[in-house]
């Protein structure tokens, strides 16, 4: 009766043993493309950048994540809550404190509404060659019944060019975080 129980435990244990160590080869493999991912976006938000170095950020706003900084500008991730849930962004910024690109990275806004700032061309276009002064209703077209998502993307976008120009952005927040 030993002897039954024994084998199919010891091919459990091998079988564990090795998804494990394919687990732990794919994490590293997953790492390097979210990397090289990574370096793919940052030098096409901010074109004729050669290398990017990842600084601390210390500052009060709490949009903004993370920023990695260039020869010629700055891309910061920013993260913003939406009308259902964060919108985590990257934003191209020169030196001069223009918008030289964006990308919406993470999104869960209603679909066919905020979800269409995925991928809303004409939408997220707006902000291109902006400097920090965007607002949903003036300077930029709002997406029709996606208002807090539209004015959470300008909220983004305002403070990664406020991080870079030094400039104080108020927000035109609604009362529920759009």
């Amino acid at each position: 009766m030993k002897k039954s129980i024994l084998a199919p435990i010891l091919a459990i244990v091998v079988m564990a043993a090795v998804l494990l160590g394919l687990n732990k080869g794919f994490a590293a493999k997953e790492a390097a493309l979210n990397d090289q991912e990574l370096s793919i976006m940052l030098h096409n938000l901010l074109p004729r950048s050669v290398e990017f170095v990842e600084e601390p950020y210390t500052g009060e706003d709490a949009n903004i994540q993370t920023v990695y900084k260039a020869e010629n500008g700055y891309v910061i991730e920013t993260l913003v809550y939406g009308y259902a849930d964060n919108i985590r962004m990257l934003v191209g910024v020169s030196n001069k404190g223009n918008v030289t690109g964006l990308v919406v990275r993470e999104l869960n806004e209603t679909p066919g509404l905020g979800g269409n700032a995925l991928f809303d061309v004409d939408f997220l276009a707006q902000f291109l060659n902006t400097s920090g002064e965007a607002e949903v209703g003036n300077t930029v077209d709002g997406m029709t019944g996606a208002t807090v998502t539209s004015k959470a993307v300008t909220r983004s976008v305002n403070s990664a060019v406020a991080f870079v120009t030094g400039a104080d952005v108020a927000s035109s927040a609604t009362s529920w975080g759009g």
